[in-house]
């Protein structure tokens, strides 16, 4: 029953993000190479949706398949380290092949929420995905923790966009 009740929960939060007025769009780095892009990122810190508060050793994977779309799995556990493991399959859409930052993640068809690629290190170890809606947004890392002053930096990053930082939470990951 719960399982049901979240896919509905799901298929709301997918509409609303869908739905949503946007104002000017936020920037985005300048090109992702997406092989490179794809494979594990750790969620460090977040502005959640309402179906990951409380989430705990948050993990986004992705996959490029041979259409060019992006198989995503994200997993967490909910409420605490030792809570029940919870598994969701968005799909994501290039929608500028030029630069491959903007997306849009399909939860649930015919909705794409939006996703913007907005800071990348060179290396590829460390992300940040926001909207322009600045509603959501995502901190992520290879590595289930990062230096204190790199997610100041990327937090300063966000404030500097236009994002309300004290509404970013630290995701609790402990492996």
């Amino acid at each position: 029953m719960q399982a049901i009740i979240r896919a509905g929960m799901l298929a709301l939060a997918a509409a609303l993000l869908g739905a949503c007025a946007t104002p000017a769009p936020i920037r985005t780095v300048d090109h992702v190479d997406l092989e490179r892009f794809m494979g594990d990122w750790y969620v460090i810190a977040n502005i959640p949706t309402f179906l990951e508060k409380g989430a705990h050793n948050a993990v986004e994977s992705y996959r490029l398949d041979d259409d060019g779309t992006i198989a995503t799995t994200f997993t967490f556990r909910d409420g605490g380290f030792d809570g029940e493991v919870e598994t969701y399959h968005p799909r994501g859409f290039v929608r500028d092949d030029e630069s491959n930052a903007v997306w849009g993640m399909q939860f649930i068809w015919p909705f794409k929420a939006e996703y913007r690629i907005v800071y990348l290190t060179p290396d590829y170890t460390q992300t940040i995905i926001g909207r322009s809606q600045r509603d959501y947004v995502w901190i992520m890392a290879r590595t289930p923790v990062i230096p204190a002053a790199d997610l100041e930096a990327m937090l300063s990053l966000l404030a500097d966009e236009g994002y309300d930082v004290s509404r970013i939470q630290r995701v609790p990951q402990r492996w």
